[in-house]
């Protein structure tokens, strides 16, 4: 138990940028995953903490840059049509046999990468290839983070629909940076999971179903507080910055009755039930064997490229901004 605390105050004292789920918070989530694992996984993780940390946000570097990332983060759940939640199909091959591929990745496809995420780490556990056990962990973590996210599940993903432009940002980096040290992280132990397919789909359904509070509760603060105390500036770096006050933010926050921290935790331990679920399933292999294990220039070099890549942004992170509902 000391272990989880030292590692909390860690994460929450090191300077984190924050965008998205925030960069903040998707490093959290993967770093208390970590303590979630078995003796025979902890040793290897724990070890190579600070790259599971650190490179949680390399998908969200790549978005930018590769084109076809994007539709990876996310899934657009409401085009499909009422009640769509329940009724898409939760593996690929029949949701392709519904809808073409083209449009399954034309709005998003979070739940279905994942599978393939895991079946990717499952791989790499089963050949003992450290690099790949590393770099998939972290960005299944990503993505299994993503799919808890409620506006991750939606096309009106920024409020951009609805007369709320920011709340992404709001919900996901706001709320995090200001209150995660306040969450309780501790979730027990990773567990196997029989059906990894509908536990991701679980996590979107329960994400989705959360949506209206997401919206509602960020009307009903904003007219309660007024538009005068829904903004503050801070100084960043050697900027100065648009944010949402500290008032509204913690009224908000209080609003939706715990929401961002239940899924930040169901993500923490997702994640590590996922990682779990890839070691048995490669047979159980000895990763303490790999715990000396270095990265080759080679994939440093690859992983500065993307750092750089994010800085020029080429691609937009969302290629779809309509609320038009598809015709089957």
């Amino acid at each position: 138990m000391k272990s989880h605390f030292i590692a909390l105050a860690l994460i929450l004292s090191s300077p984190v940028k924050t965008n998205f789920w925030g960069f903040y918070a998707h490093q959290l989530i993967n770093r208390m995953a970590v303590f979630t694992l078995p003796v025979e996984m902890i040793g290897f993780y724990k070890h190579n903490i600070q790259y599971i940390t650190e490179n949680a946000v390399n998908p969200d570097r790549r978005r930018y840059a590769i084109k076809e990332e994007a539709a990876r983060h996310y899934i657009d759940i409401d085009v499909y049509g009422d009640s769509a939640v329940y009724k898409l199909p939760r593996y690929w091959n029949e949701a392709v046999k519904v809808y073409s591929e083209d449009t399954l990745k034309a709005y998003g496809i979070v739940p279905w990468h994942v599978e393939v995420m895991r079946y990717r780490l499952t791989d790499a556990m089963r050949i003992m290839d450290g690099e790949a056990i590393l770099r998939l962990s972290a960005d299944l973590g990503h993505y299994i983070a993503d799919a808890n996210v409620p506006l991750h599940t939606t096309s009106n993903y920024n409020g951009q629909l609805s007369g709320q432009d920011g709340i992404h940002g709001l919900w996901e980096s706001r709320l995090t940076e200001l209150f995660a040290n306040e969450y309780n992280f501790f979730v027990g132990k990773a567990q196997y999971l029989d059906y990894p397919q509908l536990v991701i789909w679980q996590g979107v359904t329960q994400a989705h179903l959360a949506l209206d509070t997401v919206f509602a509760a960020e009307k009903q603060v904003s007219h309660r507080l007024g538009a005068d105390k829904k903004y503050t500036f801070e100084t960043r770096g050697n900027q100065t910055v648009k944010a949402y006050s500290y008032p509204f933010s913690k009224a908000y926050h209080e609003a939706m009755q715990d929401m961002v921290e239940r899924q930040m935790v169901r993500s923490v331990k997702m994640v590590g039930d996922f990682w779990y679920t890839c070691w048995i399933d490669a047979g159980q292999p000895d990763l303490d064997r790999l715990i000396e294990f270095e990265f080759s220039q080679e994939e440093l070099d690859k992983r500065k490229q993307e750092l750089e890549d994010w800085k020029n942004k080429q691609y937009k992170s969302r290629p779809h901004e309509t609320g038009e509902q598809l015709e089957r």
